[in-house]
């Protein structure tokens, strides 16, 4: 279990001989009782005014004010401050909310707002007195979620999307009661940043986000949000693969797998992993189709992209931290048959197809689909015999690391400086002259500067 850091002590102490009291709270005190690691911090400051809170706040860093409405403070990166708040239902949708700070409220209403009794549990983190006024830790034990207060739960819309990736994040069931507050609440209201936010923390922090994908078909999250996986409900699997379910238990499957794959990985290359993982199938219920007695999706690799590109405009995916995540999973989508297809013809596939392909997409992530795809087919109640061989894709991407091509294609050697340095004025020749120059380049004709700058004298000397 995760002690608390000497900051928040630090924090306590001072807030106690202002004549405050500092409690944790949510998460952190959810998890210190699981036993489980925690990294971010939360405290509710009772009994101080927020103009002297934060003045308290600045001798422990420098304060960023991140919700001034809601008097919270964020100090360094892993602990937010706050005082207890009270939120009132003053108009449709998620946002439409009255909210209120209030040092002086008691514990009980304080943690009435909160929507999980798991996450309305106080601890004080001097005396490490806990306060539970909605039997959180029995909830805790007995794995389970449940509401704090069931008339306020369903005025927040986005309570829904949190049950979802909470229950996949914790491996708790949703209480009955609560399961079916969820199936009952309007989500067409909810803004494309807060429906990511919650996708986002179900695919990157649940060890099987599969779960959480079916909670959304169950609770009807899909057909609210996300009618392309709604689509793939009752398109069907060839059944040697998949006895017991469809497209959508395949793409549960294969989330799952992939969630195994991706821990060495940087955050958007992460997301562009899990998004293509869900994405990869998404062109199946416009292709599917019984040919010579036997179920096919051909072309659903093309297909897919369509929907895709509705899928991530949902979320709002678009770059994050330069990179272009929503291009990424596109052309996920688009290649994910390439490593098997390769494999099948690897006797004849030369090395500028990986070479090319690199140029389109980053292999090391495709081969981590594609590996997850292969695997979401070798389901328990396979046999083993019918496993799908995944031979495939670690024989592509050795192929990949061998040439050196597993991040990115390789850039042309010939640049138009050289032509202007062999005295040729800038054209739109240029374009034609350094492209056919590269495509030997792909094939491995051309490996160096002084071969590319020979090809392109042969090129200008017959004409372009």
């Amino acid at each position: 279990m995760t002690s608390t850091p000497e900051k928040v002590i630090s924090l306590a102490e001072r807030i106690r001989r202002e004549g405050g009291r500092a409690m944790l709270v949510g998460g952190c005190v959810r998890d210190q009782i699981r036993g489980v690691e925690t990294k971010d911090w939360d405290v509710e400051v009772y009994g101080i005014q927020p103009g002297r809170l934060e003045k308290i706040l600045e001798e422990f860093g420098a304060v960023n004010t991140v919700g001034a409405v809601f008097t919270v403070f964020k100090v360094g990166t892993d602990l937010d401050v706050s005082i207890p708040r009270r939120e009132r239902k003053t108009a449709k949708g998620h946002r439409g909310f009255t909210v209120e700070g209030d040092p002086d409220m008691s514990f009980e209403e304080a943690c009435r707002r909160r929507d999980f009794t798991v996450n309305a549990i106080l601890k004080d983190p001097l005396t490490e007195e806990i306060i539970d006024p909605f039997d959180g830790q029995k909830d805790i034990e007995a794995e389970t979620l449940g509401a704090v207060d069931p008339e306020t739960f369903v005025e927040d819309s986005l309570r829904v999307l949190r049950a979802v990736q909470f229950a996949a994040r914790l491996e708790f069931k949703i209480e009955p009661a609560t399961y079916e507050l969820c199936k009952k609440i309007d989500l067409t209201d909810l803004p494309n940043e807060r429906v990511w936010g919650e996708v986002e923390k179900l695919l990157l922090k649940s060890e099987r986000p599969g779960d959480g994908l079916k909670l959304m078909y169950d609770l009807g999250v899909t057909d609210q949000l996300f009618p392309e996986l709604k689509a793939l409900v009752g398109v069907p699997q060839e059944p040697e693969w998949h006895p017991e379910g469809d497209v959508d238990v395949h793409t549960m499957l294969v989330v799952n797998e992939a969630a195994k794959l991706i821990d060495d990985l940087a955050y958007p290359k992460k997301l562009s992993v899990m998004l293509g993982a869900v994405c990869h199938d998404l062109g199946k219920p416009s292709t599917t189709a019984v040919s010579d007695g036997r179920i096919r999706s051909l072309g659903h690799d093309e297909a897919g992209v369509e929907p895709t590109l509705s899928f991530l405009d949902r979320l709002n995916i678009h770059s994050l931290d330069g990179y272009d995540v929503r291009e990424q999973v596109v052309q996920l989508v688009r290649y994910h048959l390439k490593p098997g297809e390769f494999y099948k013809v690897r006797d004849k596939v030369g090395d500028g197809a990986f070479r090319r392909l690199a140029r389109k997409v980053e292999p090391d992530l495709l081969y981590r689909v594609a590996k997850a795809d292969s695997l979401g087919r070798n389901a328990e109640w396979v046999p083993r015999e019918n496993w799908f061989d995944a031979e495939a894709q670690e024989w592509f991407i050795e192929r990949a690391r061998e040439l050196e091509v597993e991040e990115k294609g390789p850039q042309p050697i010939l640049m138009g400086r050289h032509l202007i340095e062999m005295g040729l004025a800038p054209s739109r020749e240029f374009g034609d002259i350094i492209d056919a120059v590269f495509e030997k380049q792909l094939d491995g004709e051309i490996t160096t500067t002084e071969e590319a700058v020979a090809e392109a004298r042969r090129i200008i000397g017959g004409g372009v």
